[in-house]
């Protein structure tokens, strides 16, 4: 690396752990991945320096907090949610409905086209429906800049909620610990998550938080005895994540999508809003607890549900799991779907 960019990384990761330290001293949501988020989108937003931060960086973070929520799966989590996965799927479809629903309806009255507003709106991950949105012809710009208000929109609202809906929850999940009794040479398992990870990183959608946490999952059901994961190295990959979320967050992106942006943000809080519906009619059918059950059905990201899970006193291994099958849903069985009953047809706005 050059001199520059190694100055700038310093940078970065400096104001990304300022963030996170301070919100951590305000104790707001999820404060780690937030507040370096926030700090760092606002530092480069407003110095017009370009913040950096290697890829290799983000996906170590992620490793990290994939194999930390790995180590919560049991053999008994795999015999609770199977009862659930049934109405899960079906609630899933409504909300995927609801979605492609509010996405049409809003072009009514703003001049952007169905197929793009559609991908816009689905609460699916921003690079896999940017790359879908592309075989469909749609504006892959505006599913990027719309998908992103999203993403923030879910970000600051759904842990913000959470905690102050499920506060004794929230204060009670922060002394949990994944605790294993395990000499240190059990660390030495965590190559094989890591290694699986960076193999199908590129394969399936979130592969290397996907390919950390399923390994790590199946390998803590076995015999096998895993450590575990120093808190410290918890909240440095969040920081790195929340760096790197805040780095790809442009305030010129932002303003291209005008007063669009409001639209779908408004769009966003309405999802949100059903979301949580469908998570307490899941909650009421079946023995999860409300915050596990709306956190597995609300409309954000793997591994920001399962992180907000963790501090509410949800259980994130549930949520891993049925967060995972939404995913699954809608990347494999969606773009397809779309194409075959349009026909790929350019519809008028």
């Amino acid at each position: 690396m050059k001199n520059t960019q190694i100055r700038r990384l310093i940078e970065t990761i400096i104001i990304a752990t300022l963030g996170g330290y301070l919100f951590n001293i305000l104790n707001l949501p999820l404060p780690w991945l937030l507040g370096a988020l926030t700090f760092v989108m606002l530092w480069q937003g407003c110095t017009k320096r370009e913040a950096s931060l290697p890829s290799s960086i983000k996906n170590a973070g992620l490793i990290t907090i994939g194999i930390y929520f790995g180590l919560y799966f049991t053999a008994e989590t795999f015999q609770t949610i199977w009862p659930y996965f049934l109405p899960y799927i079906l609630l899933t479809c409504v909300l995927i409905l609801a979605s492609i629903m509010l996405g049409i309806m809003v072009t009514q009255w703003i001049p952007v086209d169905k197929i793009t507003s559609i991908f816009a709106s689905i609460p699916g991950g921003l690079t896999e429906m940017t790359i879908a949105s592309e075989a469909l012809h749609a504006k892959s710009a505006f599913v990027v800049i719309f998908q992103t208000i999203r993403l923030m929109t879910v970000l600051f609202t759904i842990p913000t909620a959470m905690t102050y809906l499920f506060s004794e929850e929230a204060q009670a999940a922060t002394s949990q610990t994944v605790a294993n009794a395990a000499s240190g040479w059990s660390y030495l398992w965590f190559i094989i998550p890591v290694l699986i990870a960076i193999l199908v990183r590129n394969k399936i959608p979130a592969g290397i938080i996907i390919g950390a946490l399923g390994v790590t999952a199946v390998m803590n059901v076995s015999p096998i005895e895993l450590a575990a994961v120093p808190p410290f190295l918890m909240n440095a990959g969040q920081v790195m994540i929340g760096a790197s979320l805040g780095k790809n967050i442009l305030f010129q992106d932002l303003k291209k999508g005008g007063k669009y942006c409001l639209v779908y943000f408004g769009l966003s809080l309405v999802l949100i809003l059903i979301a949580f519906g469908l998570g307490m009619l899941l909650a009421h059918f079946t023995t999860l607890n409300y915050a596990t059950a709306i956190l597995s059905i609300a409309p954000g990201g793997l591994f920001e549900m399962v992180l907000t899970a963790y501090n509410v006193g949800g259980d994130p291994a549930v949520v891993s799991a049925l967060q995972l099958t939404r995913i699954l849903v809608i990347v494999t069985g969606l773009p397809p779907a779309i194409g075959w009953w349009y026909g790929k047809r350019q519809w008028n706005c």
